[in-house]
């Protein structure tokens, strides 16, 4: 979709758009080829959802810092936004042309369940320029920084993982005090002969 067409509000100016967009594949528009890669890309993010699902009530039980359970949760509410765009959007939802979408009201969707798109609107496109032309490859080329459509469960994964990276140190490492026992003072033995 061209920007400025059908399907793109301008918010703030021409830097802060929705846009609204579906994604095939993954982050960034990677994809797994064919019916039958979007079918694995969508188990394989249920079985993550599964490992992060196991991993949060470990650390829970472990009374991990609120910081570390609150990332993980962000990561997991995410992961399971886009997990109901997959499974559901494509059944639920038809193509309604020009790139959008429309409500189906008979279930019969663009696609059966498992192989829907997730839907991502937040465009900031910041700034436009040409690479220098040194640069191999690509040297002269157009760029927009920040081109990247994304939505809010993929910001929620973003912060959460991030975040996580950043402060491991201070939220996976948790000491525990041995706590040694003190030692008691000798009493006085009171001879008795």
């Amino acid at each position: 979709m061209v920007p400025g067409t059908l399907g793109e509000i301008h918010v703030i100016g021409d830097w802060f758009r929705l846009h609204f967009t579906e994604n095939d594949g993954m982050a960034f528009g990677l994809e797994l080829p064919g019916t039958w890669g979007k079918l694995v890309l969508t188990l394989f993010r249920l079985v993550a959802v599964t490992g992060i699902i196991y991993y949060l009530r470990l650390q829970a039980k472990m009374t991990a810092a609120t910081s570390t359970i609150v990332l993980l949760a962000l990561i997991l509410g995410g992961a399971l936004g886009n997990i109901i765009d997959s499974v559901f959007y494509g059944r639920w939802f038809t193509d309604g042309g020009f790139g959008l979408s429309e409500w189906s009201k008979e279930g019969n969707g663009y696609a059966p369940y498992f192989h829907g798109k997730v839907v991502d609107m937040f465009y900031f496109p910041l700034f436009h320029g040409n690479y220098p032309s040194w640069f191999p490859v690509i040297g002269g080329n157009r760029f927009t920084f920040f081109s990247a459509i994304f939505n809010i469960a993929d910001t929620a994964i973003s912060v959460g993982l991030i975040s996580i990276l950043v402060f491991k140190r201070s939220l996976f490492n948790t000491k525990v005090e041995d706590e040694l026992p003190t030692a008691e003072e000798p009493k006085e033995v009171v001879n008795q002969d």
